[in-house]
């Protein structure tokens, strides 16, 4: 049996990723699907040209991976594609998130790195020459970010992780591929929060077009898959600009946003 597995399939990248895989590989018997909300998987089965196999669980948590590994153990599919998609991320400084939620940020941790490496190691017995691994980082992975520095960290991690797994698994001809979009319109940003960032909102992609980008660079063995002029040109300017003076630029802008805060609410200099 060949499969593909997708995390995160519930809703935004991981969700078009399931829509498009029958495209781009039409031998697939099915696609296993990892998400906690069960019945927008079973939504999403209706639309998917490849039947799915609906695994609901918490990444967080054991349960889910003790299922998909008696699965495994009983199928033996051949995992043809992984794609790490489970994942999110909060704006704010350190501080700020820490006092909405002192789980927050180690969550944030959690499910980007721990279970994405989780899901990485229980997935490699089952692949062989040709599969491909797809994670799913962030243009936030080139340079840290003062209000989104857990986020940016994590995805660092994700970038670097995968870059290291491709060397070391190109003598079984696995091919790993690290996604790094900038903004994305999906759900991301109702748990993030939404940007008023006029930067971000010019730069923001839609998903469809993400993920098709990222499965055809996948297909040709691309290291990384970054969509769109601006996110590239971000890529290379993060190699030629020192961090310290792209963190100055990031600190500016931080201090406008509360400065506009503060006048929206009435307590800037000379209000009462």
């Amino acid at each position: 049996m060949r499969i593909a597995v997708v995390t995160g399939a519930s809703s935004g990248m991981g969700r078009e990723f399931v829509l498009q895989l029958g495209y781009f590989y039409r031998n697939l018997d099915e696609i296993w699907v990892i998400a906690r909300r069960k019945e927008r998987l079973e939504e999403l089965a209706q639309k998917s040209r490849v039947p799915l196999r609906i695994f609901d669980g918490d990444l967080q948590k054991k349960k889910v991976y003790r299922r998909l590994r008696e699965a495994f153990d009983r199928e033996r599919p051949d995992i043809r594609m992984l794609v790490n998609s489970a994942g999110f991320g909060k704006s704010g400084t350190v501080t700020e998130i820490a006092e909405e939620s002192f789980r927050l940020q180690p969550d944030m941790v959690d499910l980007n790195c721990r279970a994405l490496t989780r899901m990485t190691l229980l997935c490699l017995p089952r692949m062989s020459r040709g599969s491909r691994i797809v994670n799913l980082a962030s243009a936030a992975a080139f340079c840290p970010q003062p209000s989104f520095a857990v986020y940016a960290a994590t995805k660092s991690y994700v970038l670097s992780f995968s870059r290291a797994l491709r060397a070391e698994l190109s003598g079984r001809g696995i091919l790993v591929t690290a996604v790094c979009p900038g903004p994305v319109d999906t759900e991301f940003f109702d748990v993030s929060g939404r940007t008023d960032n006029p930067w971000k909102k010019w730069t923001m992609a839609k998903a469809p077009k993400v993920v098709h980008r990222a499965l055809k660079d996948s297909r040709a063995g691309k290291e990384l898959s970054i969509y769109g002029i601006p996110m590239k040109a971000a890529y290379l300017g993060v190699g030629l600009i020192p961090h310290r003076l792209i963190m100055g630029f990031g600190k500016v802008s931080m201090n406008l946003k509360e400065k506009r805060i503060r006048r929206k609410n009435g307590t800037g200099r000379g209000k009462t």
